[in-house]
This record gives structure tokens, sequence and C-alpha cells, in this order.
């Protein structure tokens, strides 16, 4: 069912979460004292062998600012995702700034990062308005949304090209008794969208240690992790960080 590696995106927005900690009121975003920049973080992420780099350009400018995406775009050598809420706003960012892929997400105000999927079933004339106009764009678009078959089926009619699985539930649920369920869920989500001519991404609280079975889903082409890599970083390092992920996506460990 896979006949080439996982590739892996990087999400690195929590990485300027730290940086926003201290210098959210600084005049600069990079530079000087003020540390870290996810921007070379990005770079030592691709060095390390990260298939592209995730951001999310949240509303608020929480964590990633503009600055940040600006500078990703000029300095990325694989690939830049741009994940992003279904407002004009983020559209005319988007079409501006050409990123390589969008992936578009909901987007709440109280949450610290993004909690379930895309609701395409409840909206699909605004969704599937942007998703229009990325592609048109030359934009590669994708569409994050929980692993149930309303929201599969909805996601091929609107015809994004590829879609992003929510692991979280499985992940949450990873030490409980859902685990065995949520797995299976996935698997039939993955499958489902195979069928309907979808390539089939996933994300969220995926880890070094669950990742064992999340790499089992059947058709899968790309991970997009961000926490649990920049916290192996602190320990290893985040070039050894990326690497030893790759590894375990591709079952050189266990």
């Amino acid at each position: 069912m896979r006949d080439r590696p996982l590739l892996l995106g990087l999400n690195i927005d929590h990485a300027a979460t730290l940086r926003q900690a201290r210098y959210r009121e600084f005049a600069r975003d990079c530079g000087q004292m003020v540390e870290p920049d996810p921007v070379a973080l990005a770079q030592l992420a691709e060095r390390a062998g990260a298939d592209g780099i995730t951001v999310h350009l949240r509303e608020d400018r929480r964590h990633i600012q503009e600055s940040d995406v600006r500078r990703l775009r000029e300095c990325v050598q694989t690939r830049l995702n741009l994940e992003m809420a279904c407002t004009p706003a983020m559209v005319a960012y988007a079409l501006d700034l050409q990123p390589d892929f969008a992936c578009l997400v909901p987007e709440g105000r109280t949450e610290v990062t993004t909690e379930g999927g895309l609701d395409i079933v409840g909206q699909p004339e605004r969704v599937g308005e942007v998703v229009r106009a990325l592609l048109k764009a030359g934009i590669k678009t994708s569409l994050f949304i929980d692993p149930e078959p309303a929201a599969i089926e909805a996601a091929a009619e609107l015809g994004s090209p590829f879609i992003e699985l929510h692991t979280g539930a499985f992940a949450h649920g990873y030490y409980g008794p859902a685990r065995a369920a949520e797995l299976e869920k996935l698997r039939r989500a993955a499958t489902l969208a195979h069928e309907l001519g979808l390539a089939v991404n996933a994300g969220h609280g995926i880890n070094y240690v669950n990742i064992a079975e999340v790499r089992g889903i059947p058709w899968l082409h790309e991970l997009n992790i961000g926490h649990s890599i920049l916290c192996r970083a602190l320990y290893t390092g985040l070039e050894e960080a990326v690497r030893e992920m790759k590894a375990r996506m591709n079952g050189a460990l266990r």
C-alpha cells in the first residue's frame, strides 16, 4: 500500500511560541537578543531530512508572525506548507505569498493548538470557494478533517487533492480504552479517502511512541509533526530529533 518512505512535514509553530513568550512586544522578530529563530530551526530541520516545513499563521498572531512566513518563503529549500483559516484575509495572504501547500484548518482563539477537524460538511460553499481559489493559483491544497466518512466524501466533492486526517483523538486516547477503535477509524478513513482519489496526510499528537502504529495506517503520504519533535530537540538537538522521527516513521526503529 506504500511503495516509498513517508514524508515528514515539521511544524515549527511552537518554536515561535517560545520566542513570543519573552519578545512579543519587541520591535523585531529575529536578530540581536531575540531567540529562538523559527527560520534558523527550519533550515536545521531540512539539513536533517525534513521534507517540508509547516506553519500556522493565526489570526491573533500568537506564535508565527508574517515576517517569519515571508523569510521562510525565501529560505525553505523543500516545501512550505501554510496552515490557514478559511477567511478572505488569509486567502489574500496565501495568494500573495504563494506557498507550495496550503492546509485549511479550523481556528479558535481560546485553543492552544488546533483541536478537531475543519467542518466542511456544514460549510461546503465557503470551503469550496477557498479550495478553488488556491488551486487556481497553483497552490496544492489540503483539508484538515476528522476521520469521518461524511467529511472525507465532502472533501472529494470539493475537489481538494489532499486531506490531512486529524489524529488527535487517537493520540489523546493512546493510553486508554479508545486506542484501538480510534486507530481503526483512521485506517478506514484513509482507505476511503484513497478509494475516492484523495492523497492522505495525517497530523496532530503524533509522537515517538505512537508513531509505531500511526505509520501502519494505509495510504499515508506525509505526516505533519511539531510538538513532539521540538520537545525531543530540547534533549537531543533538532537535527537528531528530526533524524530519529524519520527513522521511526519508516521502520528503522521501533
